[in-house]
């Protein structure tokens, strides 16, 4: 078998692609849970089952052309999503710019998308808790919109299931996610935003509680 170091075609790099969602079908489905759908829907894309316990996560291992990659869905709750990523991160020995974490975002319309190369937590709970276990913010994250809430709390929003009408322009918005993880994974985070980010959005790096 061939070592790429013996070909004139580009090495082989690893990715991490990191969905965030509650474990357990009670919250299966839910607008929290944009980030295990993307993942899903990557995993099935490729023909990879995301169901290995590692990390303190479900873990699955991918490649498109000469990328290798691993998808992985951390199996604590929201708030806890740091620790998962923290020791894949470790484990391969990442820098922080191979890291993709993928999330929902009430401060985008339901069916939008946006990818950034770096930013604040925006007030979302597993994207705060990534950051505080990495310490840096300087990782890319793909934001999958829900909407604003039309509850007085915004947990009950993001953990209920959309409308029959939401949840096709979020399966579509999930479609595009993983089309424009995939960008980054073979063209970069430059390339993946000028493709994929939605037109008419405001650009602010906000998020969802």
């Amino acid at each position: 078998m061939g070592l790429w170091f013996f070909s004139k075609e580009r090495p082989a790099s690893v990715k991490l692609i990191v969905g965030l969602g509650n474990p357990g079908d009670a919250y299966a489905g839910t607008r929290h849970n944009m980030g295990f759908d993307v993942v899903d829907r990557l995993g099935l894309m490729l023909g990879v089952k995301v169901k290995k316990v590692k990390f303190g996560a479900r873990f699955g291992e991918a490649s498109c052309g000469q990328d290798k990659f691993i998808l992985l869905k951390p199996w604590a709750f929201m708030n806890r999503s740091g620790q998962a990523v923290a020791t894949a991160v470790g484990f391969y020995r990442l820098e922080l710019s191979a890291l993709l974490v993928v999330a929902d975002d009430m401060a985008l319309a339901p069916g939008r998308i946006r990818l950034r190369g770096a930013g604040s937590a925006g007030g979302h709970n597993g994207l705060a808790d990534i950051i505080g276990r990495l310490k840096s913010d300087r990782f890319a994250r793909l934001r999958v919109g829900i909407g604003p809430s039309n509850l007085p709390d915004s947990a009950d929003y993001v953990l209920s299931r959309p409308s029959m009408a939401e949840r096709v322009l979020l399966d579509e918005a999930v479609g595009r996610a993983a089309e424009a993880a995939l960008c980054w994974v073979s063209d970069g985070i430059e390339t993946a935003m000028n493709r994929f980010n939605s037109s008419g959005s405001d650009g602010k790096d906000q998020g969802s509680p």
